[in-house]
């Protein structure tokens, strides 16, 4: 899929905007238009029916190690300084980047990618953060070799394209943008926490950070909500809001940006049982996207060998999708979903926490052999009311992306074929085929023709779906442009009022994937729209 012509599409037809694009636009911010919202509304409410509102919690899931119980939370996106002291965020929660003294551009270490090349014993490698790394490498080598473009075949290409942070000599790289080598410095990190200031006065005393996750304010309230509920472990917390990283370099249209929102849950449960349950929210995540239209072969499921495991975490899945702008065989994150152990309510009872050689979490002491940072003091122990059993609960985090998730599903949703125009002629059409459960638009409404009653009575349908869905009216032009229409808003049902209908009562209901039209009353429209998008 030609990644352009989405991003096209997606301003086109109201998907998304940049943000201030009227004064050139923010980089890694972005807006949802009138169909955007709703796609992204409709993956927001999928995921909290399926994983909170729907869940019952009397009946034991497949593959789940028992029942258990689901809540949700709102937590404020400013918390206390300490918060993120204590969870690691304000001393680890870092990229590396590196700096180019002759653009003054940044970089993150990891996201610059090139490849090595050669010419007449002349060796340099050739860096990139286009989109279509191998085109803009090859016009870079040209440019730096001083070569036309006939006389490309000269530049002798070693190795695969890969990552800046696998060169170890950056004196030898072709900086993005650069006119000569070794202009990069050296990689040094860069926290990702977006500062603010609460109060009037700005200083160092009321400094604050826009919450880089949402984990954190579930913790905190892990007690705030045993205590208000009957709710017992194992039970999850729920939480759908903003979070915000100060991304050096963000890319790739909406998957890598400043703002983004998350879908996650904290899966509170005993130690013995944290594996099983682990393993649970992994499978049943991965089914989950599968369930919504993604196809399974561009999914996959990637656990973390041991060397990329955070130092709390007893084990880790990304569920990864192959995102059109990565390279062929390239997979991006959608969701992690991880093995946390009982790390984040130790560190906000004790304080900030550290691996030590036996590879057990202990608290870490300065010089003068007193905490680093202190935690609250308060206790987020649970105590079992049947055994008396105390223990720190594990935690399981399955974490989404909001955003990422609509990135994807817009992604596998685009498609080009053939389809019959007005006139019988086949023509190129472009079709959203979204999941009816995520679509935008469930249903549009058309009168074929402006008179003889027909737009009195497609109005009257048009309204009566109004109620349950969100639907389209539309009786301007042919009726084959208005599919077209709904095709690229990625509408599933087409609902046509004709001479038929002042006979019989019946309209046509047009199918988006499948082109083909039935007939049913019009007085059971609605319930048939209903049957049809919620399966």
């Amino acid at each position: 899929m030609d990644m352009d012509k989405l991003v096209s599409l997606c301003r086109r037809r109201g998907f998304l905007f940049q943000s201030s694009e009227i004064y050139g636009g923010l980089s890694g911010f972005w807006d949802y238009g009138p169909l955007g919202v709703e796609l992204k509304r409709n993956i927001r409410e999928a995921w909290w029916l399926d994983m909170v509102t729907a869940h019952n919690e009397l009946v034991k899931s497949p593959g789940a190690p028992s029942t258990y119980e689901m809540v949700g939370l709102d937590c404020a996106i400013i918390m206390h300084p300490q918060v993120w002291k204590c969870s690691g965020h304000y001393d680890l929660f870092h990229d590396m980047m590196v700096d180019c003294r002759q653009t003054k551009h940044r970089y993150r270490y990891d996201q610059v990618r090139g490849r090595w090349a050669e010419h007449r014993g002349q060796r340099v490698f050739i860096a990139t953060v286009a989109e279509h790394e191998a085109e803009d490498m090859s016009q870079r080598a040209q440019k730096f070799f001083k070569l036309r473009a006939k006389e490309a075949d000269q530049i002798v290409w070693q190795g695969e394209t890969t990552s800046l942070d696998k060169v170890k000599d950056l004196s030898q790289v072709f900086a993005p943008e650069a006119t000569e080598i070794g202009t990069l410095t050296e990689p040094r990190e860069f926290n990702l926490m977006l500062e603010t200031c609460c109060g009037a006065i700005k200083s160092d005393e009321n400094k604050a950070f826009l919450r880089p996750e949402t984990a954190q304010g579930m913790f905190v309230n892990f007690k705030n909500v045993t205590d208000s509920t009957r709710v017992k472990i194992p039970f999850g917390i729920a939480q759908i809001g903003k979070s915000f990283r100060n991304e050096i370099t963000p890319r790739n249209f909406t998957f890598r940006s400043r703002e983004f929102e998350q879908m996650e849950i904290e899966f509170f449960c005993h130690p013995d049982t944290s594996r099983e349950w682990y393993e649970f929210w992994r499978d049943r995540r991965m089914a989950w996207y599968t369930s919504l239209g993604l196809a399974s072969n561009r999914l996959r499921l990637r656990e973390h060998p041991p060397e990329e495991l955070s130092h709390y975490s007893c084990g880790t899945a990304d569920i990864e999708y192959a995102f059109p702008f990565l390279p062929p065989g390239e997979f991006g994150e959608l969701e992690g979903v991880a093995h946390r152990g009982d790390f984040d309510l130790r560190s906000h009872m004790e304080g900030k926490l550290v691996k030590n050689a036996a590879g057990c979490l202990e608290l870490e002491l300065g010089a003068d052999g007193k905490p680093v940072q202190k935690g609250s003091g308060r206790d987020l122990t649970y105590r079992d009311d049947i055994s008396g059993e105390r223990f720190t609960p594990h935690v399981i985090e399955p974490s989404a992306g909001a955003d990422r998730a609509t990135l994807a599903v817009l992604c596998e949703a685009y498609t080009e074929d053939q389809a019959p125009d007005d006139k019988g002629a086949m023509q190129t059409r472009v079709v959203m085929k979204f999941h009816p459960r995520l679509a935008p638009v469930k249903a549009a409404v058309f009168p074929l023709v402006k008179k003889d009653g027909m737009p009195e009575v497609a109005k009257e349908i048009y309204a009566a779906l109004k109620q349950r869905f969100i639907a389209f009216y539309d009786e301007k032009g042919a009726v084959g442009r208005r599919y077209r229409r709904q095709d690229e808003a990625g509408t599933p049902f087409c609902i046509t009022v004709d001479g038929q209908t002042l006979q019989d009562g019946t309209v046509t209901i047009r199918d988006r994937d499948t082109l083909d039209q039935s007939r049913v009353k019009s007085a059971d429209v609605v319930e048939e729209i209903a049957r049809r998008v919620e399966g």
